[in-house]
């Protein structure tokens, strides 16, 4: 078996196959990596749980119970899991109309999902998820997380009893109540967006040091130092350093029913932006990832995070990108990283009630406009085909207006149905034509007895180009018709059915098939039906001349040969 459709935590091999002199010289980077990787997770996590419409300790529960075991169980040398933007939206939808007790179904569902999907072997399944679909619904999962955002930057107040979901509710609200806006709050929010932005370019520290983290800082020192009348989370929270319990919800069918669209689509997203972060590691450390049992791991993650409080989980490609700049090269940075985030929720996590609420704003406008790809975005309408950018713009516009669920449903859809057209439309079935002119410019000429008609089909057999086997004609003087299928690389149930039609017209006309060059693949579905005994195993040739030849001596042996 291919090591890296194994299902085994590649912890294990590594400190399997390592000498103990490799551990001793890695350890030590990978604690202090960590270490890194656990404060620039810190303000991320409390910002994301905000986010998703619950605490900001949940947002640090997933990052601890997420983060440790999935770095302990999964197939990725260097992936940090934990909350992530793409989760924010579809998260606070459910909490908001199923609350905690429908965000713990969904997940646990995803969770289940994950594990078949890695036991199954199905982690090559980004390869199946066209990249207009992950571009437009990244795009348009940063678009509503600035939407959903702008409330706390510009310091909006609404009356009591507003409840917004949807990013159209969100925009008629914000119009409503534009006259609330607090200029302080902006002040600080724009001080802090400034800071995300330029401080990378800060020289020696810019890249050591999380713009996050500095920025978080400075918005409480402002609001602090200057008495500014800003909310913080203090203010709209009640902060708790209480360590993660082991909470065992009263769940019904009837909820799981519910919920069952929601875990499908937290499933997909965590696998997709789960591998997409293992892929984009392996080039950073030229490694490659165990996308089977990186999926187990992260169903295992993702259940034991809800069930201690978090919310869902997955890769997040910045997390994983500073762990490996910070030396991390094993799962122990994971799992120390996890391991400091128990320290900071138990000793620091009064203090997060001191960050003012347009600094998380500050820090999400961020991860959106990192997370977002525009660049990718502006390529692909400017070089993609007219297709492939209407399912693009049609998959970020259903992530806005709608959710996750219908732009990822609709958006599969609409590329299946064109990629089945494009594949039937590269499907041809064409009959030889005759030459007569002794003085024709056409080469290569194969002598054919006129009671013989030859058709080649090119391109795969499915239910998609049945029909144009139909228009497989026989004249009233054809003996034997020749199907060349060299071109045919696939044939399925329906084109089955169609070869199965073709015999009985061929049959219904005195007309006896021969089969040129059929490949392994239709072969093996010819024999499962039956076909093969149907027709005869004499009546299928290797080659497109051993087949005239076989056709020419049963017309010698009938006594009707006669060329064209």
């Amino acid at each position: 078996m291919n090591q890296r459709d194994k299902i085994k935590p590649i912890l294990f091999s590594i400190i399997k196959h390592s000498s103990a002199e490799e551990l001793k010289e890695q350890i030590p980077r990978d604690i202090v990596a960590g270490i890194v990787v656990a404060v620039v997770a810190f303000p991320l996590s409390i910002a994301l749980g905000i986010a998703s419409g619950v605490t900001p300790e949940q947002g640090l529960y997933t990052a601890i119970i997420a983060g440790f075991l999935i770095a302990f169980l999964g197939g990725s040398r260097v992936q940090i899991s934990g909350p992530t933007a793409a989760f924010a939206t579809i998260v606070a939808g459910i909490v908001a109309t199923d609350g905690i007790e429908g965000l713990i179904a969904a997940t646990i569902i995803a969770g289940i999902l994950l594990v078949l999907m890695g036991l199954f072997k199905l982690g090559a399944i980004i390869r199946f998820v066209p990249f207009t679909i992950t571009t437009g619904f990244t795009a348009g999962i940063a678009v509503t997380l600035v939407i959903g955002q702008l409330k706390g930057f510009l310091g909006l107040t609404y009356p009591d009893g507003v409840v917004v979901v949807h990013t159209a509710d969100k925009l008629a609200a914000m119009a409503a109540n534009i006259a609330t806006i607090n200029v302080q709050a902006c002040m600080v929010g724009a001080v802090c967006l400034v800071i995300l932005f330029a401080w990378r370019k800060v020289p020696q520290i810019g890249e050591r040091i999380p713009s996050s983290l500095v920025a978080l800082l400075v918005g409480i020192a402002l609001v602090g130092g200057l008495d500014l009348k800003v909310s913080t989370i203090g203010d709209l929270y009640s902060i708790s350093g209480a360590l993660p319990e082991f909470h065992l919800p009263q769940l019904d069918f009837d909820l799981f029913r519910r919920q069952i669209a929601n875990g499908a689509t937290i499933a997909v997203l965590a696998a997709i932006e789960s591998l997409l972060s293992c892929v984009v590691a392996d080039s950073m450390i030229s490694s490659h990832h165990r996308a089977n049992t990186e999926l187990v791991a992260q169903g295992i993650g993702n259940i034991a995070s809800v069930l201690f409080g978090g919310i869902p989980a997955t890769g997040a490609i910045a997390r994983t990108a500073a762990n490996v700049k910070a030396g991390g090269r094993t799962p122990i940075a994971g799992m120390v990283h996890a391991l400091v985030l128990v320290a900071v929720l138990a000793f620091l996590m009064p203090f997060a009630s001191l960050i003012p609420m347009p600094t998380i704003a500050a820090i999400l406008f961020f991860v959106a406009y990192n997370m977002c790809g525009w660049r990718n975005f502006v390529h692909l309408c400017k070089t993609a085909s007219r297709s492939a950018v209407a399912i693009l713009l049609l998959t970020f516009a259903l992530t806005i207006v709608l959710d996750l669920v219908v732009a990822i449903g609709v958006g599969m859809t609409i590329s299946v149905v064109l990629f089945l057209k494009d594949m039937s439309n590269e499907t041809e079935v064409k009959g030889w034509k005759y030459y007569c002119d002794e003085n024709s410019e056409v080469t290569h000429l194969r002598e054919l007895p006129k009671s013989v008609r030859v058709y080649e089909i090119n391109g795969p057999m499915f239910f998609g180009m049945t029909e144009r086997i139909a228009d497989i004609s026989v004249k009233t003087f054809t003996k034997y018709l020749i199907i060349r299928m060299r071109g045919v690389p696939s044939l399925d149930a329906s084109g089955m059915n169609a070869l199965e039609n073709l015999y009985e017209y061929c049959n219904a006309h005195g007309v006896k098939l021969i089969f040129s060059h059929v490949n392994e693949q239709p072969m093996k579905t010819m024999r499962h039906a039956g076909f093969v005994d149907l027709i005869g195993e004499d009546n299928f040739c290797g080659h497109i001349d051993e087949a005239i030849a076989h056709a020419r001596a049963l017309l010698e042996g009938e006594g009707q040969v006669s060329d064209a």
